[in-house]
């Protein structure tokens, strides 16, 4: 079949890949100009495991092109995708959706032939009912079927996600969409993928569910372990404890110092607003959004109050992007974290294997070292807000002697507490 991919940000140019490796003919299209040829030169804009390569596999098979011209690529083509994004609008919360009318209006100057118009971007409930009266104004519903098929991919893991997904989740009112979306996901039936056919909006929805109700677990074992610290237990055995439970699941229960990313923090309140909208109280959601925000802060405490005082002291940030495996520094707890301790006169060294470029563009007055004994010689004070694998075996006796004091702040619980006594290190971590 033949897609077309309006966008190549993370989600475009993950699933425009994966799309040509299943065998499709894939054009992803962008208005900058400066993407397309990054890409057209074998780069890739952003960060993700084992996409350069894929890449450039299906490019070099003639499955995958790249240009700016939607008019040309959508010659012939089966499916187009909007991809783009769908940032929070400052101030009110709400999801902008000027990109996504934005595309549907250029597609629709470019259809000649029935084609299924895909929303794949993050979107509020009835975003598809404007996109198909932006296409009505051109063209006949025979010309065209207006699609959701809400993205599930984990940042670090998405290749494996789009090609071993849980589920695919199709919003279509049309017969004859359906079958066009079968088709794209032919390949997955081999590994039995579920494919969940709804209604257009119910799509729409199970998107920002699936994400609130993510977002939700990871502040309640946030919760339970400021509880866990207030009455002596331990939050990770907590975690193992409930987890074994086959109606709660281990995933997501990982105590820390909140979430953050490009879909989270948005979606979270992206809900809220529809909610607000149809006059529904979902406060719940609410008491998530604003738990996660004090986390952030909380956080930020918690390392002051171990310190004693940061004016004037050196700390080691280890690790920036919101999770690891990726460089995306989008809502990321460490921007608030620095913020917060830059506040209090701190002088702030930070390493991350990948997002420092795009932590220039979040953090001001932080040092960027080289990697992580560089970063916290002759620090205060060593934070870890990311667990990247790299941080997970470091040589503690080389740690105690390049920092001024043995003081470790360890916001994702990768090291043992008894370990780290023994060692003479005053540790701290989360929930324990």
């Amino acid at each position: 079949m033949r897609v077309v991919m309006v966008g190549t940000g993370y989600v475009g140019l993950v699933s425009g890949v994966c799309f040509a490796d299943f065998g499709h003919d894939v054009i992803c299209v962008d208005k900058d100009p400066s993407k397309i040829e990054t890409l057209n030169d074998g780069g890739i804009p952003i960060y993700e495991p084992g996409l350069k390569d894929l890449v450039r596999a299906n490019v070099e098979a003639g499955r995958l092109s790249f240009t700016t011209e939607l008019g040309a690529a959508m010659k012939g083509a089966d499916a187009v995708f909007i991809a783009v994004g769908t940032p929070s609008r400052r101030g009110d919360g709400f999801a902008d959706l000027s990109y996504v009318y934005a595309a549907a209006e250029e597609i629709a100057d470019h259809i000649e032939d029935f084609t299924v118009v895909v929303t794949k971007s993050t979107v509020p409930v009835g975003t598809g009912d404007e996109v198909e009266r932006i296409l009505s104004k051109k063209h006949g519903p025979e010309k065209f079927a207006v699609v959701s098929n809400p993205e599930f991919l984990r940042e670090g893991a998405a290749i494996n996600d789009f090609k071993r997904p849980d589920r695919v989740v199709v919003g279509a009112d049309s017969l004859r969409a359906r079958d066009v979306m079968r088709d794209l996901y032919r390949p997955l039936y081999i590994n039995e993928t579920p494919i969940v056919f709804t209604a257009r909006r119910t799509s729409e929805l199970i998107k920002y569910a699936a994400n609130a109700f993510l977002a939700t677990k990871i502040t309640f074992i946030n919760e339970i372990a400021d509880l866990c610290e207030a009455v002596g237990a331990d939050v990770q055995e907590v975690s193992r404890g409930i987890g074994l439970d086959a109606r709660i699941g281990s995933k997501f229960l990982h105590a820390g110092p909140g979430y953050g990313g490009s879909c989270f923090p948005k979606d979270t309140l992206a809900l809220v607003r529809t909610a607000d909208e149809a006059d529904v109280n979902l406060s719940i959601v609410k008491s998530v959004v604003d738990a996660n925000d004090r986390r952030k802060i909380r956080m930020a405490k918690k390392i002051i109050d171990h310190l004693g005082k940061v004016d004037g002291k050196t700390v080691a940030i280890l690790g920036l992007a919101f999770k690891p495996n990726t460089d995306d520094m989008r809502e990321a707890p460490s921007i608030t974290i620095i913020n917060q301790l830059q506040k209090k006169g701190a002088k702030i060294r930070a390493y991350d294997p990948k997002s420092m470029h795009e932590a220039e563009k979040e953090l001001e007055n932080v040092e960027y070292a080289s990697g992580a004994y560089d970063c916290i010689t002759g620090a205060d004070a060593m934070v870890i807000v990311t667990e990247w694998d790299q941080f997970r075996a470091l040589n503690m006796q080389r740690v105690k002697s390049l920092l001024k004091s043995p003081d470790v702040i360890d916001l994702r619980n990768i090291y043992t507490s008894h370990v780290m006594k023994e060692l003479g290190i005053n540790y701290v971590s989360v929930g324990r």
